[in-house]
């Protein structure tokens, strides 16, 4: 047998225990586990209860959860089973939610796009008019509890000003749940000179002078290359002042591509337990990548009880 790729990571994820423990104390959410008859979807499904976390719902093929629960040994008799298979599984999560039959709605067997066309039109009613939603990654190190928290990697594809503003507010908040008094957030850019031939630096510098203003509980820099904002070090070398260097709690990025690569170079490069949610939402949305396991599903699932929180 060859050795595996050299760039991706020899661990698997673990879901940080701080994580959970802030989750547990909260009350746990009744789920839509939207086409849940994938192994790792009912796995992660089943973690979450048992640890307290969640009380899933669990729709989709009904034959098809069926067969995978007595794949994986799980005794799902007393838990609610809703046929709607495909893409109806979204749209049926979609009413739930509305109605308050469930207090967050997660990925399972689905393709994203087909997963939120079911979730964030108007018409789905999930969504306050104007209200812009956001993704975020909570995503730890192996032997670590000190998160990252990413946005926007899964949702917003080429996202304006406006809606970085949206996902930079979302995770402040979400960083304020987790314990973060001050969170610090760095506005991802290729350099910390605004320049107008790179329009995303005067972008940044934009976002930053916002923040000032209107989120005054975070510390917010911008526009910030990518070493100074994961290394004091390099920021010293470059003569660049900031709080944020080498110690940021958020990461927001320009735009989808940049995202989704920097997710991804985490979770299967670096090892990472990577937990996504949409936030802007009636309820929190769990969203996290099908080739995602169990670890990063349970993770999920705390990530929204926290989300969901008052």
């Amino acid at each position: 047998m060859t050795d595996p790729y050299p760039f991706l990571a020899r661990t698997r994820p673990v879901c940080p225990p701080s994580l959970l423990d802030r989750a547990r104390v909260l009350p746990g959410l009744r789920v839509a586990v939207v086409n849940a008859g994938s192994p790792n979807a009912l796995q992660g499904a089943r973690e979450a209860a048992e640890a307290g976390l969640a009380n899933p719902v669990l729709i989709g093929d009904i034959e098809k959860i069926k067969a995978t629960a007595d794949e994986i040994g799980w005794d799902i008799s007393g838990l609610p089973l809703i046929h709607a298979p495909k893409e109806a599984a979204a749209h049926r999560a979609a009413r739930m939610a509305r109605s308050g039959e469930v207090g967050a709605i997660m990925k399972g067997q689905i393709h994203t796009s087909a997963f939120l066309k079911g979730l964030l039109p108007s018409a789905a009613g999930l969504r306050a008019p104007g209200t812009r939603c956001g993704h975020v990654f909570h995503i730890t190190m192996p032997g670590s509890d000190r998160p990252l928290l990413l946005t926007d990697a899964a949702l917003n594809v080429d996202p304006d000003v406006e809606t970085r503003q949206a996902c930079l507010a979302h995770a402040v908040a979400l960083a304020m749940k987790l314990g973060i008094e001050r969170p610090k957030a760095a506005i991802l850019a290729p350099s910390e000179d605004p320049t107008p031939s790179v329009p995303n630096t005067m972008e940044a510098r934009q976002i930053a002078d916002w923040a000032a203003r209107a989120l005054p509980q975070a510390i917010v820099q911008g526009p910030m290359a990518m070493d100074l904002i994961l290394s004091r070090a390099a920021a010293e070398a470059k003569n660049f002042e900031s709080e944020v260097s080498g110690d940021a709690d958020i990461l927001v990025t320009p735009n989808i591509t940049t995202g989704n690569a920097l997710f991804k170079l985490m979770a299967f490069g670096m090892g990472c337990c990577c937990a996504g949610v949409v936030l802007g939402a009636k309820v929190p949305i769990l969203l996290t990548s099908r080739a995602q396991g169990a670890e990063e599903r349970m993770a999920s699932m705390a990530l929204g009880v926290i989300g969901a929180a008052p």
